[in-house]
């Protein structure tokens, strides 16, 4: 009995670190929400979106602009000056680094997921 008793609390230990890690460390393979970024705060976050299929990449004079959806379904447009990553077209799903404003997405980084 006292055996076990000794393996109670590292055994307790180890499950809250693993639960803390699943929760809050991983990343995730899910999309991002929207919802979670405050168009008031033009603080630079990181997001899962989905690129709208068969619509155009417009991309003019270093700028870009194209839509995106996250796991709601809501869209809106993103737009920036950063590097696009080749074969952004094709990709389902990209991240970016930016910030929400009444204009859409104000993107300063796009990563190809």
């Amino acid at each position: 009995m006292k055996n076990l008793q000794k393996l109670i609390l590292p055994l307790l230990i180890v499950l809250i670190a693993f639960i803390i890690y699943t929760l809050y460390f991983s990343g995730g393979s899910g999309l991002g929400s929207f919802d979670d970024f405050d168009p008031n705060n033009n603080a630079v976050k990181e997001i899962k979106v989905q690129v709208v299929p068969n619509q155009n990449i417009n991309q003019q004079g270093g700028s870009f602009n194209f839509i995106v959806a996250d796991k709601n379904g809501k869209t809106l447009q993103a737009f920036g000056s950063a590097s696009l990553p080749q074969g952004i077209g094709e990709a389902e799903t990209i991240i970016l680094k930016g910030h929400v404003n009444q204009s859409g997405f104000c993107t300063h980084e796009v990563l190809a997921d």
